[in-house]
């Protein structure tokens, strides 16, 4: 007789896991939440359309200026000292500091008055008189030069988190040079001739040539060499009230 087949010895009990400290309780399996390089870019956030609102486009849409910037930034705005003046109160409504550069102080005293109820939001100093601003990503400046058709060099410039912006009543001889060098340029109501001249140098087409010398109060052409968008700034009840109406003469 053959003899019994041996038992098989019993399974091993399987040995317990080891607690996995500061993963948690185990759960059940998942993909890795992964993204191509390609996908990131679906994640990027807006940062860069952030500024201050300066008017509506021709379709009503917020026209937005970004004066908080990383990089130097410099702006020509041939016009009016209103337009630059609502400029300079909504930057100091974002959280920017305006420092004032003119030889037309009284013109520029009330706004100051104004903004600098709780801190001194906006200063005022003579041609050539602006001190270090001190600009940072938590305090950037808005630098205004309010220095005549012809404005000279100034000891401070545009610089990370510090935009300039360069006041022209006219085109003076100096404005090419001035335009050329800017990173935007604003043009307001011009003569004819200006007109021509503003045309040539920024390469606008013949049909922004003709409408520069008809432009309403408070409308501005913002252009760069490759791009043009027209913008009507209207004043807020506060800003009638301080800055008065939307005009293009001082």
């Amino acid at each position: 007789m053959n003899p019994a087949s041996p038992t098989p010895p019993p399974a091993p009990a399987p040995a317990a896991r080891r607690p996995r400290f500061g993963f948690g309780l185990l759960g059940p399996r998942r993909g890795r939440h992964e993204l191509s390089a390609e996908e990131f870019e679906s994640l990027a956030l807006p940062v860069g359309d952030d500024g201050v609102v300066i008017g509506s486009d021709a379709q009503g849409a917020p026209a937005v200026l970004g004066l908080g910037r990383p990089s130097p930034f410099g702006m020509v705005l041939v016009g009016g000292a209103w337009t630059a003046q609502v400029i300079a109160v909504r930057s100091v409504a974002t959280g920017a500091r305006v420092a004032v550069e003119t030889g037309r102080r009284p013109l520029w005293t009330a706004l100051a008055q104004a903004a600098n109820s709780g801190q001194q939001c906006i200063t005022l100093h003579d041609v050539g008189r602006v001190p270090p601003q001190g600009p940072s990503v938590h305090s950037p400046v808005l630098l205004v030069r309010d220095c005549g058709a012809r404005p000279p060099r100034g000891r401070a410039g545009s610089a990370p988190w510090q935009s300039v912006l360069t006041l022209l009543p006219y085109l003076s001889p100096v404005a090419a040079r001035l335009m050329e060098a800017a990173d935007l340029v604003g043009i307001q109501r011009v003569s004819p001739e200006e007109a021509q001249q503003a045309g040539r140098i920024m390469g606008l087409p013949h049909s922004d040539v003709e409408a520069l010398s008809t432009l309403p109060d408070g409308v501005t052409l913002w252009c760069t060499s490759r791009s043009r968008m027209y913008v009507a700034t209207r004043p807020t009840e506060p800003e009638a009230g301080l800055l008065g109406a939307e005009r293009r003469m001082d």
